[in-house]
Order: C-alpha cells, then sequence, then structure tokens
C-alpha cells in the first residue's frame, strides 16, 4: 500500500488515504487565507508498539500544532515565494501547503513516510501544485538534499538530542543567502538548537514570539531566524 501511495499522482492521493485512514477535515485560518488541512482522526490509533520499541518513535505527525500555524503565518508575511524550500517535519503538511500557495518549490520531508503522502494531498488541495517529498531520519541525513533558498521547521525540537541535529541539518541544506525559520513552543530541545547554530557557524536569533491559540488554550510560539 505504501508504494501504491509514493507512486500516485497527488490529485488521485486523496481517495487513497481516506480508504486508508480515518481522517479529519479542518479549515484553519491564516493571515493569507484559510487552508483546508485533512489528517488522521486520531493520532493515538497510529501509534505502533514495534516503532516506539525501536527508536521511541510516535506518530506526532499527525496532529495539527500551534507552531505550524505560526510558521505558515511567518512564510505568509514574507509574501510571494521564489525558489526552494525544504520543510523538516511536515506533518501532515499545512506549512508545505501553504509555501506551495504562495510560489515556492517546496520539498516536504518527515521521519513518517505516511506523514509526506498527507504533506502531498494538502499541498495539492490548496495550491494546485505538485510537491516533491522524501523520507528523512535527521541521524542520517541524505546526502543528495541539495541546497534550498528557505529552509523552515515547526515544533521539532520536543526531545534534547533533536536541537543538534536539526542545526546541522539546517546547516547542510540551507544555500548561502538563505533563511532558516523555526517555530518552537519553548520545547526542551530549543536552547541546544541555538548553541549548535552558533557553534557550526550560523547566525540565529528570535524573530519573533507569537501567542498562539488551540482552542481555549494559549501557547507562546518563538520564531527563530537562521543565517549562514
Amino acid at each position: 500500500m505504501t508504494a501504491a501511495l509514493h507512486d500516485l499522482p497527488a490529485p488521485a492521493l486523496g481517495e487513497a488515504l481516506y480508504a486508508r485512514y480515518a481522517t479529519r477535515e479542518r479549515i484553519v485560518p491564516l493571515v493569507a487565507g484559510a487552508l483546508t488541512l485533512r489528517h488522521p482522526a486520531d493520532a493515538e490509533a497510529l501509534i505502533s508498539e514495534d516503532d516506539f520499541a525501536r527508536d521511541e518513535r510516535l506518530p506526532y505527525w499527525a496532529d495539527l500544532w500551534p507552531s505550524a500555524c505560526v510558521l505558515a503565518d511567518a512564510l505568509s508575511a514574507r509574501g510571494v515565494g521564489r525558489g526552494r524550500l525544504l520543510e523538516l517535519g511536515c506533518g501532515a503538511g499545512l506549512v508545505a501547503a501553504a509555501a506551495a500557495r504562495l510560489g515556492w518549490d517546496v520539498t516536504a520531508t518527515d521521519y513518517y513516510e505516511d506523514a509526506t503522502h498527507f504533506a502531498r494531498w494538502n499541498a495539492w488541495v490548496n495550491s494546485g501544485r505538485e510537491i516533491a517529498v522524501a523520507t528523512v531520519d535527521w541521524r542520517a541525513l541524505p546526502p543528495d538534499l541539495g541546497t534550498f533558498d528557505a529552509v523552515v521547521a515547526s515544533d521539532v525540537l520536543y526531545e534534547r538530542p533533536y536541537g543538534p541535529l536539526v542545526a546541522r541539518a539546517m546547516r547542510a541544506t540551507l544555500a548561502r543567502g538563505g533563511v532558516g525559520l523555526v517555530a518552537d513552543p519553548g520545547r526542551v530541545g530549543a536552547e541546544g538548537f541555538v548553541a549548535a547554530c552558533e557553534a557550526l557557524g550560523l547566525s540565529c536569533g528570535r524573530l519573533d514570539r507569537v501567542v498562539a491559540e488551540d482552542g481555549a488554550v494559549r501557547h507562546q510560539v518563538d520564531l527563530w531566524q537562521v543565517s549562514r
């Protein structure tokens, strides 16, 4: 089934995803206009004991996180996209869809291959454009990803070791003159990310702090900007 999904063109993915998953559709209001996001209805139902035993993998990708909304709005505030954009940890594809709608040439990556199928579908629904996707493990970054004018990520620092891993991924993929954007709600890996960026010769500073509402809960989300 996974191979079949990978081979399908984006317009045909919807029916296959609905057959495989119980899904829900959410209208996500953003500065540049609402996006329609389809994602699994119950992330907990996707938990695999084998995946967790192997490397403590949990299907965080299947939820919509406030930091993704903040990052999507931050991209929209920069206007029309020009060039190549890489997303680290795309989840169900909200940021990838927003970037594709803005005109970026998007490559969306995630540790879960299933996440990339949803990202392709959601980008197509919202922009009418096919995006590139790849299954990526930050611990063994593919050498052929290339470099990008923008490298972005949202809520990817939830484990302490991820700070240096994300920093190294940015160092490897961010083109000179490009910009990195990381939206983070104060996860344990944030401090290590900033320190690792500086150790790698990258400039990293907090661009903004945004209050994001998730129902009755309010989150403070830091937006970090990275450059070479």
